[in-house]
């Protein structure tokens, strides 16, 4: 075997610049995600060779019942995972340290694309390097847990959406860009707000908690993030209700007068549809009098890719349109900031979901990733622990 050092704490600038490098960087990775997760202890462990670093992994250190843990290397570890002796290295070594740390398993998902394609692509080929990746995996006795379809059973999604730098205007489908300008014509604008637009964001997620009947954060996490990553934008959706009434009564006056003159049957059409909207906004403008922010969204960018965390919206403005808008304003700005690939998130491998519903409307590249794995520290309890299992997926999906 070649003379690798393994090591428990490598220094954060030393760390971020080996993940922002590497073919399977992640956000997740990245040094101050432990920061994020500071429910859980952390290691930045890395393996040396001749004094450079060739590998490395964000270890989350779960404490679990009667003083056992278990170790989560969220899509990691970062290495090359062709090279069958650097996995057996470091995985042998990691596991000398779990034992030390009572660890009944080790659960990790590295960031490996095992296929990229589109919609209309879903039969596309794995790529090459999968069978060989796979194998030098499971030849450190690691239990792949399949190539799982939907995104409650694993703690991070197997199938992303997102985009590659390109013209938006040439990209979007019709549909798509006839909602950004419908969201422009009723005078939403998406601003970058930063630390400042916490409260109304986490306002607007807190709509989306109640709606979707799901857990999501708090604004204090929000801070969080945008506090430990430079890269971290948020954007809020706003709109004034009452602008627009004006607008439209405006608008009204002016289609009544071509009327009168004599019949048009463009301009009843488009009276008609004045009056439609002049009926359903009246509602929104008595509960919202002023300018308001109706949808927002969080993005970080690290290394050459950037991640839309968290996105949400507010019910009563539906018809508005501001997600397309804002998602759009998103990927701009990230490629602008020369972003080579932009994830709106996970979706269920099947594509029926609403998420892949909303997704699929940007023409996105659909990334499928390898999946998760377990590496059994502790054999029998971790036989036992299988059982119990459903119980700590659902702790760790709340906290991932």
């Amino acid at each position: 075997m070649k003379d690798y050092q393994f090591h428990t704490e490598v220094s954060k600038e030393e760390f971020d610049c080996f993940v922002q490098n590497h073919r399977f960087c992640n956000l997740l990775q990245s040094y101050d995600w432990a920061k994020v997760k500071s429910n859980c202890e952390a290691l930045h462990t890395g393996v040396y060779q001749d004094g450079k670093l060739q590998a490395v992994g964000l270890v989350l250190i779960k404490q679990l019942p009667l003083s056992f843990t278990m170790f989560y290397i969220p899509k990691g570890p970062i290495l090359d995972f062709e090279d069958a002796e650097m996995v057996k290295f470091y995985f042998q070594a990691l596991k000398k340290v779990a034992r030390k740390r009572h660890c009944i398993f080790i659960k990790f998902d590295p960031g490996i694309v095992i296929r990229e394609f589109t919609l209309s692509q879903k039969d596309a080929p794995l790529f090459d390097y999968t069978k060989t990746i796979l194998d030098n995996i499971q030849a450190v006795h690691a239990r792949h847990k399949g190539f799982t379809t939907y995104i409650e059973e694993t703690v991070q999604p197997r199938f992303h959406m997102g985009l590659k730098p390109c013209d938006l205007d040439e990209h979007l489908p019709k549909s798509t860009k006839r909602s950004i300008k419908k969201a422009t014509k009723k005078n939403v604008v998406v601003e970058e707000v930063g630390i400042k637009g916490l409260p109304e964001f986490a306002q607007i997620m807190h709509m989306t908690e109640e709606r979707k009947k799901v857990h999501l954060r708090a604004e204090d996490y929000f801070r969080l993030l945008l506090q430990t990553y430079p890269t971290a934008h948020l954007y809020l959706a706003y709109v004034d209700p009452l602008k627009r009434k004006k607008e439209l009564l405006q608008k009204k006056k002016e289609l009544e007068a071509i009327i009168a003159q004599k019949p048009n049957k463009k301009a009843e059409y488009e009276l008609l549809q004045n009056q439609e909207e002049l009926t359903s906004i009246q509602k929104v403008c008595e509960k919202y009098p002023h300018k308001t922010a109706i949808a927002g969204g969080m993005m970080i960018g690290y290394g050459k890719e950037y991640e839309m965390l968290y996105a949400g919206s507010n019910d009563d403005f539906m018809n508005f349109r501001p997600q397309y808008l804002l998602y759009a304003r998103q990927f701009q700005d990230a490629f602008d900031n020369r972003a080579e690939f932009v994830t709106m998130g996970g979706v269920d491998g099947d594509f029926q979901d609403g998420l892949s519903e909303f997704k699929s409307n940007f023409a996105p590249y659909i990334r499928e990733y390898i999946g998760e794995f377990d590496l059994p520290v502790h054999h029998v309890l971790y036989a036992l622990s299988m059982k119990v299992m459903p119980m700590a997926k659902k702790m760790l999906k709340k906290k991932a």
